[in-house]
């Protein structure tokens, strides 16, 4: 079948650099390379900066392809990422080129692969309700109306409570059984070559704070000023983007900018956490993971992509 490569990590876990290399090294063996985004804030045009989007300096000389592809106003979910980069996944192989999809958005990476339950539109009225509702109050419900789903979200998740409980009260099937029926993944029509990174936590930490100080020297709080402008919802995923809000409080006199850099950071920080524990337990088990610390140097990442430079 033919290949795709995949890399996954936390934010600033070095995917960028690792990919280039990857494609760098395919095409060294007269093998065309294409990298596609899987980053739920690079697809956004007005993200450049706060998404640390590859510029033409780092992309070494190799198509990019999903990077700031959608509008602020245009919501990009996990189904319509998953549908354009199966798109572009063909257009790869049909040219004879080798994709690298690489991000860290798990679920962006878990619909293209397995693919998405086909699940019925939410009633408007059963929205309305459900979406009124207190976190704890709609924990509770879910509680009794589906405990597999409740027992597996934190109580104070009220984005995913609120969508178990929407799709059991609209449906009469809950989200669990609902996903059993996935339909259009890639998985099976593709040999994947899986790498995901896993950097030492308190390096990880200290690069994310190293990268939002120089975001805000590089044009972060100019993006954050064009987006409010705008006057868009704040229910737009673009609106909870890692540092958009911290920057737009800073905006509006609420924070210093020593406090927004911090607040910032640990906004960053808590992002990286949760990717970490989306790798470690969501991620499937035979995709290969590689611990490292400040050392990183010294590992042979492309030798995890040996059978894919053997082809």
């Amino acid at each position: 079948m033919r290949p795709v490569a995949l890399i996954a990590g936390p934010t600033a876990s070095g995917k960028t650099a690792l990919a280039v290399a990857l494609g760098q090294a395919l095409e060294k063996q007269k093998r065309r390379a294409v990298i596609i985004n899987a980053d739920s804030a690079q697809v956004y045009a007005d993200l450049k900066v706060l998404s640390a989007r590859p510029d033409d300096s780092e992309t070494g000389g190799i198509e990019h392809r999903l990077f700031g592809e959608w509008d602020a106003d245009d919501p990009c979910s996990a189904a319509d990422w998953a549908a354009r980069a199966k798109d572009e996944i063909a257009k790869c192989h049909e040219d004879g080129a080798v994709p690298i999809l690489v991000g860290g958005t798990g679920l962006y990476l878990k619909v293209l692969i397995e693919g998405i339950a086909p699940i019925p539109d939410i009633e408007p009225e059963v929205r309305e309700v459900v979406r009124a509702m207190e976190t704890p109050r709609a924990y509770a419900a879910l509680q009794i109306e589906d405990p597999h789903r409740a027992a597996m979200l934190e109580p104070g998740d009220s984005q995913r409570i609120a969508r178990a409980l929407e799709v059991k009260r609209s449906t009469g099937v809950t989200l669990g059984d609902w996903q059993l029926a996935k339909t259009g993944g890639l998985g099976e029509e593709v040999t994947l070559h899986p790498l995901v990174l896993m950097p030492d936590r308190n390096v990880l930490y200290r690069y994310c704070e190293e990268r939002f100080a120089a975001m805000m020297k590089q044009g972060a709080v100019a993006e954050v000023e064009a987006l409010i402008e705008r006057e868009l919802s704040p229910a737009l995923p673009i609106m909870r983007a890692i540092g958009v809000a911290e920057i737009a409080a800073h905006l509006r006199g609420e924070l210093t900018l020593e406090e927004t850099i911090a607040a910032g950071t640990q906004a960053t920080r808590r992002y990286a956490k949760r990717q970490f524990t989306w790798l470690r337990n969501q991620a499937p088990e035979d995709w290969p993971r590689v611990e490292f610390g400040s050392g990183s140097e010294n590992i042979d990442f492309l030798g995890y992509f040996a059978s894919l430079l053997r082809k």
